[in-house]
């Protein structure tokens, strides 16, 4: 018998406190306190919202951001580790599933960061890890690749959540990986760019992006995405003059719920910080599909043939070593490997 659940979603747009890590875990935490006050089961984060964007790339030479780069190293965080086991702790405290956005430093490099969307239980167990695949553009100064073993479609007592970060939702064969596991609800997470050439409309492009993906899969999209602080305007104009001028660009945030006829539901946050709620009914993503089902009848696997390697990239392999059981996420004392991926 198919049962498909309703539940409230909670998308946040907000900023981080940048390159304040613990100052961020606060603003997370009281964040999902208030998500979870206002009936949401699922609260969604922005892109690296733990803590920072490298807008320094943008708006200034690699030589010239380089220092940021160190600045962000040191406030990146691993996983497991003391921050996520606290936004974990909230989670479960507030009985309520978690996507967020992290800086992620690998295990074995100090200088090796990955831009990495965590989704946590309402237990408080990590459930999945993916690492954005490609950095786009100026990006590739501070991230280095994923792979697909986060590639995954996490079925939960809320539905088939599948996750991409920002730029990831143009890849096509990245979005129909997911869908072809099933996928009901995606994630999607962005940061404010009003740095991009004079004639991109950054919100109208999230938005685009999300109702392709939505109206392609008969799916609902969730989209959060970060804002630009004045502090954050702020230090960037005291070291790159000019900057305030770039990062002031209105149209540049956009935070909402896509439904499976790719329509926006209600009235989405442009610009401005806040929490949007929508209601999801999971039933609304089967009469679509009759017409449309891409990863089902709709299509001919006889013609095309997608291939998806989803072994996780480590610098070595132990033979002797042995691949330990998914840890609880509140013992940031245990190394892991999460069942979305490997440790690199």
């Amino acid at each position: 018998m198919l049962n498909l659940p309703k539940f409230k979603v909670a998308a946040v747009q907000a900023s981080p406190v940048f390159l304040d890590t613990p100052a961020t875990i606060d603003k997370v935490c009281r964040l999902i306190s208030e998500a979870a006050a206002g009936g949401a089961q699922l609260v969604v984060f922005p892109e690296v919202f733990v803590s920072a964007y490298p807008y320094w790339s943008w708006v200034g030479t690699p030589v010239e951001g380089s220092p940021w780069f160190q600045k962000l190293c040191e406030s990146a965080v691993e996983v497991p580790g003391p921050e996520m086991a606290r936004v974990a702790q909230k989670a479960r405290e507030c009985g309520v599933y978690v996507a967020i956005g992290i800086n992620e430093r690998a295990i074995n490099s100090i200088t090796t960061i990955f831009n990495t969307m965590l989704l946590i239980g309402a237990d408080g167990k990590l459930l999945g890890r993916h690492r954005k695949l490609v950095p786009t553009w100026a990006e590739k100064l501070t991230w280095a690749p994923g792979d697909g073993a986060g590639l995954r479609v996490h079925h939960t007592d809320i539905g088939p959540i599948g996750m991409l970060a920002c730029g990831e939702n143009t890849n096509t064969l990245a979005r129909f990986s997911l869908l072809a596991q099933g996928e009901l609800v995606h994630l999607a997470s962005y940061i404010s760019l009003p740095v991009a050439p004079p004639d991109y409309d950054m919100a109208e492009a999230i938005k685009v992006r999300a109702m392709a993906h939505s109206f392609e899969g008969k799916v609902f999209t969730v989209v959060s995405c970060s804002t630009i602080s004045q502090d954050i305007i702020d230090q960037m104009e005291e070291v790159f003059p000019g900057a305030a001028a770039l990062l002031k660009r209105k149209n540049s945030s956009f935070s909402g719920v896509i439904g499976p006829d790719g329509r926006v539901v209600g009235e989405p946050l442009i610009d401005t910080e806040g929490i949007f709620y929508a209601d999801i009914n999971l039933s609304r993503c089967v009469q679509p599909r009759q017409m449309h089902d891409i990863t089902g009848h709709y299509n001919r696997f006889d013609v095309f043939d997608l291939r998806v390697n989803r072994h996780g990239l480590k610098p070595a392999y132990f033979q002797d070593a042995e691949s330990p059981a998914l840890p609880d996420l509140l013992d940031s004392a245990q190394a892991f490997e999460v069942v979305s991926g490997e440790n690199a």
